[in-house]
């Protein structure tokens, strides 16, 4: 479960109040919004690289607010995908279990088996630079995943992809999602994206946050720029 608590952040004249919303364990949730609407500002919140000025976070039943963001058991896999420039795609996925001291023979089986599940394992000594579009998410899937996290956090990871590419990624990413086992919650501005891959659809607007009916398959997409 992911859960928000009266959450306040305020940053200028920009400004959330009172935000709460909850997304039922091991369901797929989708947060839809205007471009600066504060979407990516709640997965910061969330993961621990904001601090809400009021409210609670929680995760599963544990209140993880005043975490570090390591402590969570959260991944994140933000719009860009913020590949590391001089890593391989091994160590890109090892990255997470190397911070957190693990055996490197469990790192090396973590590895292989996200590289297998994920279609990488002919990419694993590329450089990001040697990466499309598409392998450039499957690896930031596959980093996020990799100390097996409780919670999905996902910033938009299709946006940059053409529509064909785009509708195979949403599909393994609701395969992914289901096979591990985690709560996810993915930013998007696409009808289609959310009519793929929601268990709950939410949307964000002038500081509220409501829960939506699910866009029928006759939904046309909505075209706003990320």
């Amino acid at each position: 479960m992911i859960q928000l608590e009266s959450i306040a952040w305020r940053a200028g004249t920009f400004r959330l109040e009172d935000l709460s919303v909850s997304i039922p364990t091991g369901s797929y949730g989708v947060l839809m919004g205007r471009t600066g609407c504060g979407k990516t500002t709640l997965l910061e919140i969330i993961c621990g690289l904001r601090r809400p000025l009021g409210g609670r976070v929680l995760i599963g039943d544990r209140e993880v607010t005043h975490d570090l963001p390591a402590a969570r058991g959260v991944g994140y896999v933000p719009q860009d995908g913020a590949m590391f420039p001089t890593m391989t795609v091994r160590e890109q996925l090892g990255f997470a279990l190397r911070l957190r001291r693990r055996p490197a023979a469990e790192i090396a089986e973590r590895v292989d088996q996200l590289a297998t599940e994920l279609g990488l394992t002919a990419l694993l000594e590329r450089l990001p630079q040697g990466l499309s579009g598409g392998e450039r998410q499957r690896v930031a899937l596959g980093r996020a995943l990799a100390a097996r996290p409780k919670v999905l956090l996902l910033d938009e990871p299709l946006s940059a992809l053409d529509e064909e590419l785009r509708d195979d990624l949403a599909a393994l990413l609701r395969r992914v999602q289901r096979e591990h086992g985690v709560t996810a919650l993915h930013i998007t501005h696409s009808r289609t994206e959310a009519k793929l891959l929601a268990d709950v659809l939410f949307r964000l607007a002038d500081g509220r946050i409501t829960e939506t009916p699910l866009p029928s398959p006759r939904s046309s997409e909505t075209t706003k720029p990320a």
